[in-house]
């Protein structure tokens, strides 16, 4: 039912901590559906920053508010007003003229689904969490959350922040996820602040499965974490990778994120112009992040000594973690990533993470290069001669003989117009991804998809050792 909802004013009362103690009928109804209590933490976090800054501050702040409560729009003016310290040394908030109305799930996914691809990428510690937020299993890339991970191994079973200190939250009691979404934490041995996101994993926020856990921390390590490298490092300079990247990988993620926000209109309304600038932003962001990756790999694959891990990988288990990586960028262009034969497991000696590496860049191009409406499919299987190979067939323009011939050389961009406006890459994806298919013994070719007389395509088939 399309209906709107049209309210003349609702006021409320916040203290010194940002905790909303009084709140008309309105104001109560939408601070409960966004997971707080009264008296409780204003839950609704575009009010609340607002109360914030006028708290900080002292200043009257007066600005039109949209928020979201799980379920419809809401929207109105805000009038913020701090009070004294006799009178408790928050706000009164006044807000007028709002209304609710439905609001279009698919643009409220795909908002979320942008931030939340953009966290997931920035976060260096995840977990996948119960419906209670009991740590089920965790993960970490950082070496400063190690003994996070072992407090979680020796005592396993308890909600996540038992294991951290949440800073600026009072929890003697289970707070909702909501609330606690966005925090800040601490953990013993790592002296960086850390970013809470806690993301549902269900259809609402009252039918929740689970939750995935990202612990986003506000500053690179001092030192760059190299244990886990397969490179052999030599005298051969690194310049972009050990100098620059650690340096500038978290700036970067840090516009994009914020450009993302403004874009997505999460921090408050603003102008369909200002909107489009901050996308522009984001997505020159993502392309110089992209590129800083890129160079930093073509260092290491250009290194002397380059040499891989030999294990045993399953590309059916690298084809699903690859696609699922990227499902928000296909989604967003209506493109189906399916793999066939998923039931049998085809074992491929090489190393996990390349192998993963090289089926992103070949899923990603075959994304961008495919129509929109399209489908891209996955095929592992056995090749004989001891070898394996999974293949990554799109339905884009194709590539001729000359194309074939010089799509993997250093620099080159595919030779075929992208219908998703790919068309600024460094043209060094595909050359290194030949470059890692050669380290590990295994080979990466392109050829033209044969499906039909009428549907082009190409398919690119990576091949590798089988296991025994």
């Amino acid at each position: 039912m399309n209906r709107q909802q049209s309210i003349l004013a609702a006021r409320g009362v916040t203290d010194d901590r940002d905790r909303l103690l009084t709140a008309d009928e309105p104001l109560a109804d939408l601070q409960e559906s966004c997971g707080g209590t009264l008296p409780g933490t204003l839950a609704v976090p575009e009010l609340l920053e607002l109360v914030r800054q006028g708290r900080r501050m002292g200043v009257r702040i007066a600005r039109e508010f949209t928020a979201f409560d799980g379920a419809e729009r809401v929207s109105g003016f805000a009038r913020i007003h701090p009070l004294s310290e006799e009178q408790g040394g928050g706000c009164e908030l006044l807000l007028e003229n709002w209304h609710r109305t439905p609001r279009p799930q698919a643009d409220a996914r795909t908002s979320a689904d942008w931030i939340d691809a953009i966290d997931r990428a920035a976060a260096e510690v995840t977990a996948r969490l119960d419906a209670r937020q009991q740590v089920q299993v965790l993960h970490t890339s950082a070496t400063d959350a190690a003994e996070l991970q072992a407090a979680i191994a020796a005592e396993p079973g308890n909600p996540w922040n038992h294991y951290v200190q949440l800073q600026g939250v009072e929890h003697r009691q289970p707070l909702h996820w909501r609330l606690l979404d966005g925090t800040s934490c601490k953990f013993k041995g790592s002296d960086r602040q850390w970013r809470v996101r806690l993301i549902p994993m269900g259809h609402s926020s009252d039918t929740v499965r689970g939750f995935e856990l990202l612990l986003i921390a506000d500053q690179p390590l001092s030192t760059p974490d190299d244990e886990h490298t397969s490179v052999v490092e030599t005298a051969h300079s690194r310049l972009i990778g050990t100098a620059l990247t650690p340096a500038l990988r978290q700036p970067i993620a840090r516009i994009i994120a914020n450009a993302e926000t403004i874009r997505a209109r999460l921090a408050g309304p603003l102008r369909a112009e200002y909107c489009e600038y901050a996308g522009n932003i984001a997505s020159a962001g993502q392309h110089l992040s992209g590129m800083l990756d890129d160079l930093a790999d073509l260092e290491v694959v250009e290194s002397p000594g380059f040499s891989t891990v030999s294990e045993k990988v399953d590309l059916c288990d690298a084809a699903r973690r690859a696609s699922g990586i990227l499902g928000v960028r296909a989604q967003l262009r209506g493109i189906r990533v399916t793999i066939g034969n998923v039931e049998t497991p085809v074992i491929a000696v090489g190393e996990f993470r390349r192998v993963l590496q090289i089926l992103i860049n070949l899923i990603g191009n075959a994304i961008a290069y495919s129509p929109e409406g399209s489908t891209v499919t996955l095929t592992a299987q056995n090749a004989g001669n001891g070898r394996v190979e999974i293949l990554v067939i799109d339905r884009g323009p194709g590539v001729d003989a000359d194309q074939a011939a010089r799509i993997f050389d250093k620099f080159e961009r595919l030779g075929r117009d992208s219908d998703g406006g790919n068309d600024s890459g460094s043209g060094l994806g595909l050359y290194i991804s030949h470059k890692l298919a050669r380290a590990m013994n295994g080979d990466l070719v392109v050829e033209q998809s044969a499906v039909s007389e009428d549907t082009a395509g190409a398919v690119f088939k990576l091949s590798l050792p089988a296991a025994n």
